[in-house]
């Protein structure tokens, strides 16, 4: 039976395709010239924990965000003093955004953007520099030792940074000896249950396996820990013991009461 993870990555080869078909590599790379300068992504999670803070329209786990949390969120996110880098999803089908968003957001905001897709093709990698990505993600779940590699040298040649996403220890070991950002995602992506995915929501997500985080412990020693997926005010105190910075989206996104009200309490979590 395929899992939800089998069935994005088939429409992402499809997303390429047509990527390429009406923009050719060529032409990608001759937008790399006129690129802003890269940012360092890095850098701007070392000054202590921090929030790498997420936009998308929409997740395969609980269905649509808030669309005033979306509409608010690059705003929120460059006043806050706990957010020190967005990342920005570009898969079209399921989270509701495309690469020209990610442009136009990064246009408008200071902070780093990480390009959160999934990477199959050394166009994407090109593609998102063209389009003014700072770093990009690379899932161990996906690519194999060869190609995490091989992805991270193209996009440092491009001066870009890769944040790589491990599950398992078996990921972990799979990942290039001078990898300096590695997150640990919670998020069951090759389970065959707990999505709602494009047919409906859920105000519960169920795709999550906290558990993973214990895996810190076993990450390369000098690189940057960054926790993904689960992640709430509730929790963040004790996630903030052992990772240098977290990716939250859903939590910041779906929050009735604002995107504002939602970081305050990050912020607060943080400071106690």
């Amino acid at each position: 039976m395929k899992t939800i993870l089998d069935t994005i990555l088939a429409d992402v080869r499809e997303e390429v395709a047509a990527a390429k078909s009406a923009k050719p590599l060529s032409e990608i790379q001759a937008m790399l010239a006129d690129a802003p300068p890269t940012r360092d992504f890095a850098t701007a999670l070392s000054a202590g924990f921090c929030l790498i803070a997420e936009i998308k329209k929409r997740s395969p786990s609980v269905g649509p965000m808030r669309e005033e949390n979306v509409n608010d969120a690059p705003a929120a996110y460059s006043a806050s003093p706990i957010v020190k880098a967005v990342s920005i999803l570009t898969n079209q089908r399921h989270f509701g955004m495309s690469i020209h968003d990610l442009a136009a957001i990064r246009a408008g905001i200071t902070h780093p953007v990480l390009r959160k897709d999934f990477f199959l093709d050394e166009y994407q990698i090109h593609e998102a520099r063209a389009y003014g990505a700072d770093a990009i993600l690379l899932m161990a779940n996906v690519l194999d030792a060869e190609k995490l590699a091989s992805f991270h040298a193209l996009a440092l040649e491009l001066g870009m940074e890769c944040l790589f996403e491990v599950h398992t220890l078996d990921e972990i070991a799979t990942l290039p000896p001078n990898a300096r950002v590695v997150g640990i995602n919670s998020r069951k992506f090759k389970s065959q249950t707990g999505f709602a995915g494009l047919e409906g929501s859920s105000e519960k997500d169920f795709s999550l396996e906290m558990s993973a985080f214990e895996l810190v412990s076993h990450l390369p020693e000098g690189a940057m820990r960054i926790a993904e997926s689960g992640i709430s005010p509730s929790n963040l105190a004790t996630v903030a013991e052992r990772f240098e910075a977290a990716l939250v989206g859903t939590s910041l996104l779906r929050d009735p009461r604002g995107i504002r009200e939602c970081l305050a309490d990050f912020e607060s979590a943080i400071t106690r």
